[in-house]
C-alpha cells in the first residue's frame, strides 16, 4: 500500500505564500483560530487570542507539542525539560509534552534522547549501557509542512518528518495531520499519523518504551510526590490506576488537580488504528502512552509484536486527545469515543 500524501498544488503553494506574508503569521487575525510561525520554524496555535499549543521542531530529537493548554486556560503538559519549574518532577527528560517515539526503528531509538543518558554516563556501573544506547540513538527530523490552515472552526497542520539513524541516514518517513478544535467545555486535538517505509523494508521492534505520548502535569499524576492527593487513571473497561498499565482499551483517561481545578485528558483510540484496541503504557507518575508496538514487552504471555513494513507500505495511528473539565465520567468520555469511532480517519 502506497503512502497517502497531500498534494502540493499551485493553489496551496500560493495560499501558503500569502499566509506567510501576513506580518510573520500563517493565518489572518479575523478567524477564531490563528497560527503564527516561530523563529525556529515551529508554530504557535491560538484560539480567540488565547494560547492553545506550540508545535516545536528544533529541540530534543523529535517534534512535539508543548505547552498545551486546556479548556480553562491551565497548562495540561509538564514543563520539564523545556523549562525547570519548582515543584515539578524532573525525571525522564525525553517526555516532552505530546510526542511520538519508538525505541526500535530498524535498531535505532527515537523514544529516548541524549539527555536521557547523561546521569547514567557518570555512573561507572551504568556507563557502558548508556554508551551503547547513545550509539543507537536516532531522530525524527521535521522536513516540511504540507498544510497549515486556520479558520473559525479548526486549525490544521500537516507535517512530514524523516526518521533517521544515529548517522543521519533516512530509515523511513512519517507524516501527521494535527487538527485542533474547541467546544464549550473541551479542547480537542486529533492526531492522524502515518509511517511510511519510503526507503525499503523496515522493522519496528516490540518495545515497552514506544508510542504516542503525553506527559501530564505533576499535580495530576496518581503519585505526584507533592504530598497532596493526586489524580486518577481509568480506561474504557473501568480499570484504574496502576492496574490499567499494559491493558488494551478503546480509550484511557488521566484526570486530577491542576491549579485548584479538577481537569483531565482522555486519549481515544480509533478502530482504524494499528492494533486497535491499543495497550496503554500509562504510569502513576504521569506518563500516558498508547503503545500498540509493545505486545510481549508489555505482557510476557503475548507473542513478539515486531512488525516489518514492506517498501512503500504504511502503518497508521489514529488518536484523539480531549482536554476536559472534571473526570472521565463527568466529561462523557465514553460517548465522546462513540462519536469519534464513527468518524472517517483515512
Amino acid at each position: 500500500m502506497r503512502p497517502r500524501l497531500l498534494p502540493t498544488s499551485p493553489t496551496l503553494a500560493l495560499s501558503l505564500a500569502i499566509a506567510f506574508s501576513l506580518a510573520g503569521g500563517l493565518s489572518a487575525a479575523d478567524t477564531a483560530f490563528t497560527i503564527q510561525k516561530t523563529s525556529s520554524g515551529g508554530l504557535v496555535i491560538q484560539h480567540e487570542g488565547k494560547p492553545f499549543a506550540e508545535y516545536v521542531v528544533d529541540q530534543g530529537n523529535k517534534p512535539y507539542l508543548a505547552p498545551v493548554f486546556g479548556p480553562t486556560g491551565k497548562q495540561m503538559t509538564r514543563s520539564y525539560p523545556m523549562k525547570t519549574v519548582d515543584g515539578e518532577q524532573h525525571d525522564h527528560p525525553h517526555h516532552r509534552g505530546i510526542c511520538f517515539g519508538l525505541e526500535d526503528t530498524a535498531g535505532f531509538d527515537t523514544w529516548a534522547e541524549k539527555a536521557t543518558f547523561e546521569e547514567q554516563l557518570k555512573n561507572p556501573k551504568q556507563a557502558d549501557k548508556a554508551k551503547a544506547r547513545l550509539a543507537a540513538l536516532g531522530a525524527i527530523k521535521h522536513r516540511e509542512y504540507k498544510e497549515i490552515k486556520a479558520g473559525d472552526k479548526s486549525a490544521v497542520v500537516t507535517a512530514v518528518s524523516d526518521i533517521l539513524d544515529v548517522n543521519g541516514k533516512k530509515l523511513m518517513e512519517e507524516q501527521h495531520t494535527i487538527t485542533f478544535t474547541v467546544t464549550s467545555d473541551t479542547r480537542v486535538i486529533d492526531f492522524d499519523i502515518d509511517f511510511i517505509a519510503s526507503e525499503g523494508p523496515v522493522k519496528l521492534g516490540d518495545k515497552k518504551d514506544s508510542g504516542f505520548s503525553i506527559r501530564v502535569p505533576t499535580s495530576m499524576a496518581v503519585k505526584s510526590g507533592l504530598g497532596t492527593p493526586g489524580g486518577t487513571i481509568i480506561n474504557s473497561d473501568g480499570i484504574k490506576d496502576t492496574d490499567a498499565w499494559a491493558k488494551r482499551a478503546k480509550w484511557c483517561d488521566y484526570s486530577g488537580p491542576v491549579e485548584g481545578e479538577t481537569l483531565g485528558v482522555a486519549m481515544l483510540n480509533h478502530p482504524s488504528s494499528f492494533r486497535y484496541p491499543t495497550p496503554w503504557h500509562v504510569r502513576d507518575y504521569g506518563l500516558f502512552t498508547a503503545n500498540p508496538f509493545g505486545t510481549q514487552s508489555l505482557d510476557k504471555t503475548q507473542p513478539d509484536g515486531t512488525v516489518e513494513l514492506k517498501k512503500d507500505e504504511h502503518l497508521k495511528l489514529r488518536h484523539r486527545l480531549i482536554f476536559h473539565k472534571g473526570d472521565a465520567k463527568s466529561a462523557g468520555i465514553e460517548s465522546a469515543w462513540e462519536a469519534y469511532s464513527k468518524t472517517d480517519r483515512k
